[in-house]
């Protein structure tokens, strides 16, 4: 089989590897699509904590061709979306439940190999069947609905509140169509114009541009874009930028006794007032991955094809990855998701 092995930063090369086996639990899957987002870009540029040589790859779609004996959860023939996570299942999180930050949380194409390739093995219990009807290309993006889906529910949205998200990239759009299909009402902000007008067509109530350079938005500018008076504040932040700068101004911007979420990544250092949080006594919560969310992100994705279609802004036959991450690079702000197709291949 084909391999798109990323073995140093800036570098891929194509290779031939035998197809691999497939386990009594396990499954063989034909990969159809990835989809790439800005981790893939992260480690293409070598700015990630992956090891090298690494196959990318974690957002994808295909058909099962062959299972294992003990295999549950699809049959030979059926389209699906894996999850990339592999975790523990012993840990301190794993046992509460929440996997998706195991203390030795593996993912495909991050810190092993993943899906830039003809065929991946994936164990039983992480596939998830593709309705009938959704286009496979559509399919990868219930991953990245996922993350958004689990980030807007470690914020506990209320119908009829007013909510900030800060971000107009993929996730931080989805997480605005989400939040609007539960009754809140959402202010989108961005530091590209063209990005934040795009929050209006994710239902999004008003949007804000923020310029780098100056002041971050007030209170009133928020409330005000969100057709609100003062006496309906915000309640709710998603941070989906990963900028020191917005998790600040989140925090200030936030009413009291509010719920400040960041999924937004970096390893940036931010400085805040010590004092911001308890005065407020705001709940500022993490979110990474999602748990088990990719079926509920493949019903989303169904809902709402449309406007997903609308996210794809680029698409490259795998020969093509390189360009293709090039292009997430040079031409960020005109880049949603970049969709790599596979060839087919004859079983």
């Amino acid at each position: 089989m084909l391999v798109a092995r990323t073995t140093a930063p800036k570098r891929i090369e194509f290779q031939q590897r035998p197809v691999p086996s497939v386990g009594a639990d396990e499954a063989l899957i034909r990969v159809e699509h990835v989809t790439l987002c800005g981790t893939d870009l992260h480690i293409w540029e070598g700015e990630y904590v992956n090891p090298f040589p690494l196959v990318q790859g974690h957002e994808f779609v295909g058909r099962v061709v062959k299972t294992g004996e003990e295999f549950a959860g699809a049959r030979v023939g059926d389209r699906v979306v894996p999850s990339p996570m592999r975790f523990c299942r012993r840990c301190s999180a794993c046992r509460a439940g929440r996997h998706n930050v195991c203390e030795h949380i593996s993912v495909l194409g991050c810190y092993e190999d993943g899906a830039l390739a003809d065929y991946v093995v994936v164990p039983s219990g992480s596939v998830w069947r593709v309705p009938d009807g959704l286009p496979a290309d559509l399919a990868p993006l219930s991953e990245p609905v996922s993350i958004a889906m689990q980030a807007v529910r470690r914020g506990r949205p209320e119908a009829g509140e007013l909510a900030l998200v800060l971000g107009c990239g993929p996730i931080g759009l989805i997480a605005t169509r989400h939040l609007s299909d539960l009754g809140v009402d959402v202010v989108a902000a961005d530091t590209v114009t063209k990005r934040a007008e795009t929050a209006g067509r994710f239902g999004a109530v008003g949007a804000l541009v923020i310029d780098p350079a100056g002041a971050f938005p007030s209170r009133e500018s928020v409330t005000a874009a969100g057709q609100c008076t003062p006496d309906r504040p915000v309640t709710l932040v998603i941070e989906a930028t990963g900028s020191p700068d917005a998790l600040a101004g989140a925090l200030e911007i936030a009413a009291h006794a509010s719920r400040v979420v960041l999924v937004g990544i970096s390893d940036r250092t931010a400085q805040i007032p010590m004092r911001t949080i308890p005065l407020k006594e705001l709940d500022v919560l993490g979110s990474r991955n999602s748990r088990d969310l990719i079926g509920e992100g493949l019903g989303f994705v169904n809902r709402h094809r449309a406007l997903l279609r609308s996210l794809i802004t680029h698409r490259f036959a795998v020969t093509d990855l390189e360009v293709a991450l090039r292009t997430m690079r040079d031409d960020a702000a005109n880049v949603g998701k970049i969709l790599i197709d596979l060839p087919a291949v004859n079983e």
